[in-house]
């Protein structure tokens, strides 16, 4: 057991960001370290976000566990679930070890090229290259479109600020499922977005953020 990670994931049990037994587990099944740069490896179990180039982040382990247990019953109950920004991997790992279907996936969508690369080698020296290939799929793209072709997903998760809640997400979150996303400009709040059965969107404000925008890629590089 690697007694650094393991002290993080309980300290965020003791201070009750954690609160289920699944995503203890899975935080000390998906090892931060393997997701950040070889700068930063040093600082991989430190509670705050880490830079992985091109002006993005990886967040802080408190933020990524909060989003899990937000996201809980979708992916463990779930067939798709959808990490928009996913930067070097991280949560996509972490999203698919929390689903039970055997017929699940996880689709990651991130813009900058060579986070791209990134991720899919982070994913494949962490995991078995079958499980890449078939349950995990990095997609290079614009994450304010979403990735229609995998849709419904049960379970969204954006790593990113939008300034408002993109409609293409919205129509790609399936009845019943649940979209978590920080929104807003300077001051900017987590929302938990639930689509019950009949289509109908309910909107919670959780938590004040700070997290870097989502847009397109030409500003996040100029930022």
């Amino acid at each position: 057991m690697n007694n650094k990670l393991e002290k993080l994931v309980q300290n965020l049990f003791k201070e009750g960001v954690i609160k289920s037994e699944i995503v203890k587990q899975v935080l000390l099944s998906v090892d931060r370290k393997q997701f950040v740069d070889e700068s930063d490896k040093i600082q991989a179990y430190e509670d705050y976000p880490l830079q992985i180039g091109y002006n993005a982040t990886i967040s802080a382990p408190h933020m990524h566990a909060y989003s899990l247990e937000l996201l809980k019953d979708h992916l463990q109950n779930g067939v798709r679930a959808l990490d928009i920004g996913s930067g070097s991997g991280y949560l996509c790992a972490a999203m698919k070890l929390m689903m039970k279907s055997q017929q699940s996936k996880v689709i990651g969508v991130e813009h900058v090229p060579e986070l791209v690369e990134k991720s899919i080698k982070n994913l494949s020296q962490a995991y078995n290259q079958q499980l890449i290939d078939k349950q995990i799929q990095i997609i290079k793209g614009d994450g304010r479109l979403g990735f229609e072709q995998e849709g419904p997903y049960q379970a969204i998760h954006v790593g990113a600020a939008a300034e408002t809640i993109p409609q293409k997400l919205l129509e790609q979150l399936d009845k019943g499922g649940r979209m978590v996303i920080p929104v807003g400009k300077g001051n900017q709040v987590f929302q938990v977005i639930d689509k019950d059965q009949n289509g109908k969107i309910n909107i919670q404000n959780v938590l004040g953020v700070r997290y870097v925008p989502l847009t397109d890629l030409n500003k996040q590089l100029n930022n």
